[in-house]
């Protein structure tokens, strides 16, 4: 039981990782702010309560869904 429930924290805590950096990403991407503002104005202007939300959302769905498709498997 300890190890699933440490697996789903770290499985969940990638998928919130990658959504993050997609985003700090995509500030850099073509004509985006953080290329005038810094790494660090970027970072700060991902990290809000809506993307935290969209962000354990979407880990939560991915996580249950590929625990899923490994118990099919």
């Amino acid at each position: 039981m300890k190890n699933r429930a440490l697996r789903a924290v770290v499985e969940v805590s990638f998928i919130l990782f990658l959504f993050y950096a997609n985003i700090v990403m995509g500030e850099y991407t073509h004509s985006g702010p953080a290329r005038n503002h810094g790494l660090m104005w970027a970072i700060r202007d991902a990290i809000t309560r809506t993307n935290l939300a969209i962000g354990i959302a979407a880990a939560l769905v991915g996580y249950v869904l590929f625990e899923s498709l490994r118990n099919r498997l």
